[in-house]
């Protein structure tokens, strides 16, 4: 008899973890690529607690909505404005009772750690001295990219867009703007304050103004053919609690506003 509880308490446990798996979902997050390293971070300790599986799909924000509007299979998008997720809205593929503002941020200028200033005015000569003869400043794609087009914003209200323009070099994405500061190709660069926190060859050298662009914002939803619904929807629940907060905080990330 005591064999057979045995055995029928092991078989409860079987079924009980194979309950759990068949439960289990993989939920692909398309994200602005400046928020790779803390959603990384933030889906590893989710995966720990909920058992869902995370597939993190990092890239500019105006590429990943082009994705998603070409058909590709995806249950959360993140964007690093609120524009691309308009653009989504509008064309039908989002639950836009489930969008939330998940994150606020900053732009600075940064430089290379072990060389430059270790501080430079936002002033067109100033900046020019900074950057030498030859020297280019790097940010992402001003047309499309949130971090280029908040670049182009502040620069244009500073003053300085039409003294830089020989001088800019634009990037893809944010990230590949950070990576030509952090390998010394570029001896100035514009990005985001989470962006520079994650990246130690480089040092922030200028913050440059809230009032000086519109306010950074990552507005997050579920989308309308989201193959996980359901488990996408406790994830994007998980991202608004203290655990995710304090993860998004220690990676530079502010607090949405408004």
């Amino acid at each position: 008899m005591r064999l057979i509880v045995i055995v029928f308490l092991l078989s409860l446990a079987g079924l009980s973890g194979t309950a759990r798996s068949a439960c289990a979902a993989e939920i692909t997050v398309f994200a602005a690529a400046s928020t790779r390293g803390a959603l990384e971070e933030a889906a590893a300790a989710f995966e720990a607690a909920q058992g869902h599986a995370l597939r993190i799909a990092p890239a500019g924000s105006s590429l990943l909505a082009r994705q998603i509007d070409r058909g590709a299979p995806a249950d959360l998008f993140l964007s690093a404005n609120p524009d691309w997720m308009d653009w989504l809205a509008a064309r039908g593929h989002v639950r836009t009772e489930t969008r939330v503002t998940l994150l606020g941020n900053r732009l600075v200028l940064i430089a290379p750690r072990q060389a430059g200033a270790a501080s430079v005015t936002l002033k067109a000569d100033a900046l020019l001295e900074a950057l030498g003869p030859e020297g280019r400043i790097a940010m992402a794609l001003s047309d499309a990219v949130p971090a280029g087009l908040y670049t182009r914003a502040a620069f244009e209200t500073l003053g300085l867009w039409e003294a830089l323009a020989p001088r800019r070099v634009e990037a893809d994405n944010v990230r590949a703007a950070l990576a030509l500061v952090a390998l010394g190709e570029a001896p100035l660069g514009v990005v985001y304050a989470s962006d520079a926190a994650a990246e130690p060859r480089v040092r922030v050298v200028a913050e440059i103004p809230d009032t000086a662009h519109p306010p950074i914002r990552y507005p997050a939803a579920i989308l309308r053919d989201a193959p996980a619904p359901e488990a996408a929807a406790a994830f994007l629940d998980w991202l608004q609690g203290p655990e995710a907060r304090a993860i998004f905080d220690a990676h530079g990330f502010a607090a949405p506003q408004g």
